[in-house]
């Protein structure tokens, strides 16, 4: 064979490969796409209950999650705006505990549950409960949602609220079926920062926003092989077993409003990839951890582009020291915010960050309305995680004895949760992009104005 025709022939070769290549590929991101998509109606969005004068709630799980948010009810429940009906966990001490410092602001005792693993349903089987509010493990979350719903009540849950494709399309189903509010509680989009960041943006400070950045960058490598933090090492385990990002909501939650995500734009793909890892697998065998076969990278960055052009770097890593940060950053056509620490950058006013000096007279002039109207309540009650805990409780009990839309939605937990499971199939597929689920039935086309800026 001569030369020519051997280069020929090789071409065509190598043209039948990688258009077989490319078949597969698209036949394996095909049956992806199936297993998560699915049907929804959207009648969620806006979605008014009763107004609930005194909101009865059960709270399921009381670790230190659970138990600090009971703190940061304090002021509602000594306020009536709130009663404590129920209380449960599986480990009894943690009942009592309970007990003992809620007797101090109310009168009525709550029933309690700590018999075994399924004793916390009698909650959601209680006649006098409003809502139940969830702050177990996180592969309980999907199930006391739903389970909590189809009984009748209103749900309030931590973060994630699923862990699957289904478990995130099951909850909007089973929402929508019995008109129940079912929403995650994104303590960060209720942060001081977090809150200036969105009125600047909402005043058009930067423009036409065009990109943003969030995290969650914890070192927990002394929590996760801790024996005792975390009740059966339940968080480790989830590094064992997969490999994407775990964490999603606490970076992402904040730019989902800045970008208007369910209200006018929405996520249309993502890619997602992990570092190698290190820092954990090292950390744990220190320590003589038994969990030391670490599967989840040290890092991992995920690349969201949503329907309208814009575009968010999101990344993860609880393994590494170094120090906190969420980023939140975001960008625009006349400016940018850039956090830890926050810092503005206003175009025409030089290449460095404005002063601090200019910083705080935007602070001061774009405070958030719903600030102004909690400022008069003690610093006392302003409790968990810098007083953020308190204010997204206050918003939610606010609504409810209202009767108007919460300032989250069940789309918003899932959208914001669902990141979780498809990063893990993007990383397991060579940073496959994947196509976004649409869970509103396109009623994200619609614009609306973000409940969370009401001043109620």
């Amino acid at each position: 064979m001569d030369r020519k025709s051997f280069l020929k022939i090789s071409g065509k070769l190598s043209i039948a490969s990688l258009l077989f290549a490319k078949n597969i590929l698209a036949e394996s991101k095909k049956k992806i796409q199936q297993k998560i998509n699915t049907k929804t109606d959207g009648s969620m969005i806006g979605f008014k209950a009763e107004p609930i004068k005194k909101v009865k709630i059960a709270i399921i799980g009381l670790g230190n999650r659970g138990y600090s948010l009971l703190h940061s009810l304090r002021f509602l429940i000594e306020n009536k705006q709130v009663e404590i009906v129920a209380l449960s966990d599986i480990i009894p001490k943690k009942v009592k505990k309970a007990e003992a410092v809620l007797k101090k602001w109310q009168k009525a005792k709550p029933v309690s549950y700590s018999k075994d693993e399924k004793d916390w349903k009698k909650t959601a089987k209680q006649d006098n409960v409003d809502m139940l509010l969830i702050a177990t493990p996180w592969r309980y979350h999907a199930e006391m949602c739903i389970y909590g719903m189809q009984k009748g009540k209103h749900i309030a849950c931590e973060v994630p609220i699923a862990l699957t494709m289904k478990e995130c399309w099951e909850i909007v189903k089973v929402s929508e079926k019995t008109r129940k509010h079912c929403i995650m509680l994104e303590n960060c989009c209720y942060g001081y920062e977090e809150l200036f960041v969105l009125n600047l943006i909402e005043k058009g400070v930067f423009g036409e926003l065009t990109h943003a950045e969030g995290a969650y960058i914890h070192d927990l490598r002394q929590l996760l092989v801790s024996k005792t933090y975390y009740e059966d090492q339940w968080r480790i385990k989830h590094h064992v077993e997969k490999d994407g990002n775990f964490y999603t909501t606490h970076g992402l939650g904040p730019i989902a409003y800045y970008f208007r995500i369910g209200r006018g734009d929405t996520f249309s793909h993502l890619t997602s990839m992990s570092s190698l890892e290190k820092s954990l697998s090292e950390y744990a065998k220190k320590k003589k951890s038994s969990y030391t076969d670490i599967k989840c990278g040290d890092m991992n960055t995920t690349l969201i582009k949503t329907a309208l052009g814009k575009t968010i770097m999101l990344q993860f890593d609880v393994h590494t020291g170094g120090p906190y940060s969420r980023i939140n950053k975001v960008q625009g056509t006349k400016g940018l915010h850039q956090g830890y620490p926050s810092r503005l950058y206003i175009d025409g006013k030089g290449h460095s960050f404005i002063s601090r000096a200019e910083y705080m007279k935007y602070y001061n002039k774009c405070k958030n309305p719903i600030l102004k109207k909690i400022e008069s309540i003690s610093s006392k009650y302003k409790v968990g995680h810098g007083g953020m805990d308190f204010f997204m409780l206050y918003r939610l009990i606010d609504c409810l004895n209202q009767g108007i839309a919460l300032d989250m939605n069940v789309y918003d937990g899932v959208m914001w949760s669902a990141i979780t499971p498809l990063s893990i199939l993007s990383v397991a597929n060579k940073s496959m992009s994947i196509d976004f689920p649409d869970f509103t039935n396109g009623k994200w086309k619609t614009h609306q104005d973000l409940e969370i800026m009401r001043r109620i």
